[in-house]
């Protein structure tokens, strides 16, 4: 039982973890903001720009994981109506990381970085009541 709480988070207190989260989550933000700076280095600064942004994206996704616990956060995560997002975003960073790392492709790294920008928006506004369909609403319109 006692493990189960632990990977529950409810063993936290409250105050606990809402600091934590708040430190997670800044982290992340400082991680991508610290990555757009370094994107104009030269040569390696491309590489820095999607890693941190990569890193400041997976902090942010693990920041909640504090405030609900991360088997709550893990079984929103893959609620039916947030599950292609969530996939897309997972892969996203995934080949982020795979075109800086192992592909050497710089230009695919930043089109990555674009789709894991635009994935993690539409994941996180399916936590927000009808925001996507006023997404869509207004994007269709747009188009209109």
């Amino acid at each position: 039982k006692r493990s189960c709480e632990i990977l529950d988070g409810t063993t936290l207190g409250f105050g606990t973890r809402v600091k934590w989260f708040v430190i997670c989550f800044a982290g992340g933000v400082l991680c991508s903001i610290l990555g757009t700076a370094l994107l104009f280095l030269p040569k390696a600064g491309l590489n820095l720009f999607a890693v941190f942004y990569t890193l400041g994206n997976i902090a942010a996704l693990l920041s909640t994981c504090f405030l609900m616990g991360p088997l709550k956060q893990l079984k929103r995560m893959f609620e039916p109506t947030r599950l292609i997002a969530t996939i897309m975003v997972l892969l996203f960073l995934a080949l982020t990381l795979c075109a800086v790392f192992w592909w050497g492709k710089k230009g695919l790294a930043i089109i990555f970085c674009i789709l894991q920008f635009l994935a993690m928006t539409w994941y996180s506004i399916s936590y927000i009541p009808f925001a996507r369909d006023a997404v869509i609403k207004c994007f269709t319109s747009c188009l209109s």
